[in-house]
């Protein structure tokens, strides 16, 4: 199967501190992959690897070109990111929503053009996905914090990119919203584009198609989510004080 995202030897720090520790890792193309782990982890880490955002020894490929080679137009247009909890997106309180959403565009569109047909499109069509059309009008600061999330993962969807990277995407997000999200990636997938999102819900990451289980900045498991060695790997890293059940054809983790 074709890889969306392979890293290879990677090492990271924070400052002084060591974070991630010689990691290598395919991530298959057209598919979900969950990235999972006690706090400290490296979890974060890695996703911003992955995305170009950290500098980090050792390789990451990009649908089997070097990251750090692409161009940084044509890596925008293949790869979008969703950060944790809208960091730094505090500069963006008094853009409307449909403005905030529109700057997902900005890799498709020449340098100071005004949006076209395609990108107004996209744009309503990523924001109706996440129930946010409604608020088009209203500046981003006067949002709750699950709206605001539903808003800033519209911008990243409407970047329409083969690859989405998301940091606790289910913040803020009430179980409908949650569920709603679920939705939202299995249609992407569906339709050929690879998510790779860090998650808490244990039993939210066990509806991926593949689980990385990560520990003390390093990969401690990797493998399909309905495998019996995944659910062991992810009880062992959480000192066995979860245990993976099956209920009404989900798998899910509840506390022992």
């Amino acid at each position: 199967m074709k890889a969306a995202l392979e890293a290879r030897d990677v090492s990271a720090s924070l400052g002084t501190a060591h974070v991630l520790h010689t990691i290598d890792l395919r991530i298959a193309a057209g598919r979900w992959t969950s990235i999972v782990g006690p706090n400290g982890a490296g979890k974060s880490t890695l996703l911003k690897v992955l995305a170009g955002l950290l500098a980090h020894s050792g390789e990451v490929r990009l649908f089997g070109s070097p990251l750090g080679k692409m161009p940084g137009r044509a890596r925008a247009q293949r790869l979008s990111w969703l950060g944790q909890g809208g960091a730094g997106e505090g500069s963006a309180d008094d853009l409307m929503v449909y403005d905030v959403t529109m700057l997902g565009r900005l890799p498709h569109q020449r340098w100071l053009a005004a949006p076209s047909a395609a990108d107004r499109a996209a744009v309503e069509r990523a924001l109706r996905s996440t129930q946010a059309w409604d608020w088009r009008d209203r500046p981003l600061g006067q949002l709750s914090g699950g709206e605001r999330q539903r808003v800033l993962l519209a911008r990243a969807l409407a970047v329409d990119a083969d690859l989405l990277l998301m940091d606790e995407p289910l913040a803020n997000l009430d179980p409908p919203h949650q569920a709603d999200w679920m939705a939202t990636t299995r249609a992407l997938v569906a339709a050929g584009k690879t998510v790779v999102s860090v998650l808490h819900e244990l039993s939210m990451a066990l509806a991926a198609d593949q689980l990385v289980v990560m520990a003390g900045g390093r990969v401690l498991h990797d493998g399909a989510c309905d495998d019996p060695t995944t659910h062991s790997a992810l009880e062992n890293v959480f000192d066995r004080r979860v245990h993976i059940h099956r209920v009404a054809d989900q798998w899910i983790a509840l506390p022992r």
